[in-house]
C-alpha cells in the first residue's frame, strides 16, 4: 500500500536504506560521465500541520479495514492540549490538526498521509518519512527544467495537502566532477533554493564530489571528542 520509494518506517527499510540508494544512484551517474542534481526538500512543521479530517478521509480511501479507520479516528479527532507553568495550567484547546508525536502509530499515519503526494512525482524522488530529496541527470537546460517542474509538481501537491516547502532550509547540491559549475537555480516558487557543496543528510555528509575524506574526517572528531570525555572517568575509576 505504501509508496515503494518511501524508506520511513516500514519494515526492512531505514535512514541506512535511504542514503545508500540515494548514494548509488548519483555514483552510478558519476561513473558515467553524467553530473546530477540533487534538491533535498525541507518542509515547514510537517507533522503539526496536518489536517485531521483530511487524514481520516485518506485513511478510509485506502483500503484499510473500516474499523481501523474508525478506530485511528478515534484516537486523532477530538485531542485537547494543555501547558502549565510551575502549578498554573493553562486553558485546554482542541486539536483540529497534526500527528501526535512520540507515539508509535503517528509516523505510521502520517507516511500513509503523505502516500499519494510521492505517487504523482515520477522515478526522481527518495523519501523518508517527510525526508524528501529529489533528483535527476542533468546533460543540457532540458533536464534541467524538467528538475524543476518536479519541484513545482511537488510544491503544488505539498500545498493541496495541508503543507509546505520551506525553500530557505531546502538545499540544492550538483554532483559532478568537472571542474566548472554553473550555478544552480531551483525554486518551488519566488525563492530561490540555496546551492551548497555539502550537506548533512540523515547523519551521512554528502558532497558534490562524493569523496569521502570529510566524512571520515568528521567521524574522527567526533570519536576524539568521544575519547577524551571518557578518558578522566576512567582513570578515576583506577
Amino acid at each position: 500500500m505504501l509508496y515503494e520509494r518511501q524508506h520511513g518506517f516500514k519494515p526492512g527499510y531505514s535512514c541506512e536504506s535511504q542514503v545508500f540508494t540515494v548514494c548509488q544512484d548519483v555514483a552510478d551517474y558519476l561513473d558515467e560521465g553524467v553530473g546530477i542534481d540533487v534538491i533535498i526538500i525541507y518542509f515547514s512543521k510537517t507533522f503539526d500541520l496536518v489536517p485531521n479530517d483530511r487524514l481520516i478521509m485518506k485513511l478510509s480511501a485506502s483500503g484499510v479495514d473500516a474499523r481501523v479507520a474508525v478506530w485511528v479516528r478515534e484516537f486523532f479527532v477530538g485531542c485537547i492540549q494543555k501547558v502549565g507553568v510551575g502549578e498554573q495550567p493553562s486553558k485546554e484547546v482542541k486539536l483540529i490538526s497534526g500527528v501526535p508525536q512520540g507515539s508509535v502509530l503517528g509516523p505510521l499515519i502520517f507516511v500513509v498521509y503523505v502516500n499519494n503526494i510521492w505517487r504523482n512525482i515520477d522515478w526522481s524522488t527518495r523519501i523518508f518519512a517527510d525526508d524528501c530529496i529529489i533528483y535527476r541527470y542533468i546533460t543540457n537546460k532540458n533536464d534541467v527544467e524538467k528538475l524543476q517542474k518536479v519541484l513545482d509538481t511537488l510544491g503544488e501537491l505539498a500545498v493541496e495537502n495541508g503543507m509546505k516547502i520551506n525553500p530557505g532550509k531546502s538545499t540544492a547540491i550538483r554532483f559532478t566532477r568537472a571542474r566548472v559549475k554553473n550555478p544552480l537555480s531551483y525554486s518551488p516558487g519566488d525563492q530561490k533554493i540555496p546551492e551548497a557543496s555539502s550537506y548533512k543528510y540523515l547523519r551521512i555528509i554528502l558532497l558534490s564530489y562524493l569523496d569521502l575524506v570529510v566524512r571520515v574526517n568528521y567521524l574522527r572528531q567526533k570519536a576524539w571528542k568521544a575519547f577524551h570525555f571518557i578518558m578522566p572517568l576512567l582513570q578515576k575509576r583506577n
